[in-house]
């Protein structure tokens, strides 16, 4: 995950004033000496680091801090707020126009994941605002990005236009306006030709394309792994090109976060949305404040239950609660569940978004591994109707059975059945919490 080595840096920084009853300049000045290296380190460009540690610093040794009763506590505030003042702010929604369709160009260098960050973000469109996007092949000089973006379309189910790469991209674009209103597409995302630099020739096709197609949003898709390059893409994309967005992508990787710190503070254009895996469905709206709690390590409870809303049934979930009070939860309904979280992504990233997840020992190195569950999941598969209802049936021979039908050994069958029984017991303790604590405005999340 992006920020990794900054948010260590960070929460070791913020821990050592967090308790303390009084708050010196000299504190204050030694925790900021330790955010400026953290920074840097990360790659978050040098001015940028400059004007947040000056910030900080006024905000921290000033009045609202020294006189309050917990100044670690404010101090800690004030680096969050700062923050998240760093990254934007508030989360910057996506245009819509009052004439559909909104028109979004889609620009970029050659290798920043355009076309697919085209697809995802039409996907996005279309799950979470209920839209009808049209997708446009405008890139003619990439060889197969035109079949690139055909085969997103179909696994998405979602048109894509197209005239081949004999045809400019300028009239492209004009029919695919003109086709998008026949169709009544709300959305026209025209993906459009990336270089491997920034040349006069590829600025002067993208202002065209502007010209003529007027576009609501223009989205310079960036990958943060290039760290400074990234900033200095997007200071020359919207100084000749006018952004009014950025998509990062590839934010899960190994990247040090610099670009997404900085790019804000340069451009004085919002991140819009950002990349967090492969997958078609791994694009979310960048939100300034979950991304600030996270990197301090306060987690990002918000984001988690989004997830689990888009993905959980809800009336499911009652039925599961009332089967847990009742002690009736079968290996069906466990294997429900299972099929339920992995629809929500990396169980290692949701545990991450936790509060507090950061001071459990060794849950930086977590490594979940996917293919442990897929046992799980091929071990209950081969059990019969009667042995998911009740497991205290399955004896030797059967657990022999459902080793052999689910590829695994005796030894895993006899490890998930002694933990489904462990699990049985603590969801009971849990629930009869749950219900002692509603008097008191407790609840467990997602239940």
């Amino acid at each position: 995950m992006a920020f990794e080595g900054l948010a260590d840096r960070l929460q070791n920084t913020i821990q050592k004033i967090r308790g303390k009853g009084k708050v010196s300049e000299s504190d204050v000045k030694e925790m900021m000496r330790e955010v400026r290296l953290a920074l840097l380190e990360a790659d978050v460009n040098f001015k940028v680091v400059k004007d947040f540690v000056k910030k900080v610093s006024e905000r921290a040794v000033g009045q609202e801090v020294m006189k309050s009763l917990t100044p670690g506590q404010q101090v800690i505030k004030v680096v969050k707020e700062e923050l998240t003042n760093l990254m934007g702010g508030e989360q910057s929604q996506i245009a819509v126009s009052k004439r559909p369709p909104t028109i979004i160009m889609m620009v970029g260098l050659q290798g920043a994941g355009k076309t697919t960050t085209t697809g995802k973000l039409a996907n996005l469109l279309r799950k979470k605002y209920n839209r009808n996007p049209l997708l446009v092949a405008a890139d003619i000089y990439r060889p197969a990005a035109i079949k690139q973006l055909e085969t997103l379309g179909k696994q998405l189910n979602m048109p894509v236009f197209s005239l081949g790469d004999q045809v400019s991209p300028i009239e492209i674009a004009k029919q695919a306006i003109e086709k998008a209103k026949e169709d009544h597409n709300d959305y026209v995302l025209i993906d459009t030709a990336g270089r491997l630099h920034i040349d006069g020739e590829l600025m002067e096709e993208l202002k065209e394309i502007k010209k003529l197609s007027n576009p609501d949003e223009i989205f310079l898709v960036v990958d943060a792994m290039t760290g400074q390059d990234a900033v200095n893409v997007a200071n020359s994309f919207n100084e000749q090109l006018g952004i009014t967005g950025v998509v990062l992508t590839k934010l899960d990787g190994d990247t040090r976060g610099g670009a997404a710190l900085s790019i804000r503070s340069v451009t004085e254009k919002p991140i819009k949305f950002v990349g967090m895996g492969e997958k078609l469905d791994a694009l979310e709206p960048f939100h300034p404040e979950r991304m600030a709690s996270r990197i301090l390590g306060m987690g990002d409870m918000l984001s988690l239950i989004e997830k689990a809303q888009a993905n959980v049934d809800e009336e499911k979930a009652k039925e599961l609660e009332q089967k847990l009070r009742t002690m009736s939860f079968t290996f069906d309904d466990f294997l429900d569940q299972l099929g339920q979280v992995r629809k929500m992504g990396p169980l290692d990233e949701l545990l991450k978004m936790m509060p507090g997840a950061n001071k459990i020992k060794g849950m930086g190195n977590l490594q979940i591994d996917e293919k442990q569950i897929s046992h799980v999941e091929a071990i209950i598969q081969s059990m019969t109707k009667k042995e998911k209802i009740n497991p205290e049936m399955i004896n030797a021979s059967r657990k022999k059975r459902i080793a052999k039908g689910s590829g695994t050994s005796v030894q895993e069958v006899n490890r998930l059945l002694k933990q489904f029984e462990e699990m049985k017991k603590m969801m009971k303790q849990m629930t009869g919490m749950q219900q002692k604590g509603k008097k008191k405005g407790f609840k467990f999340p997602f239940m």
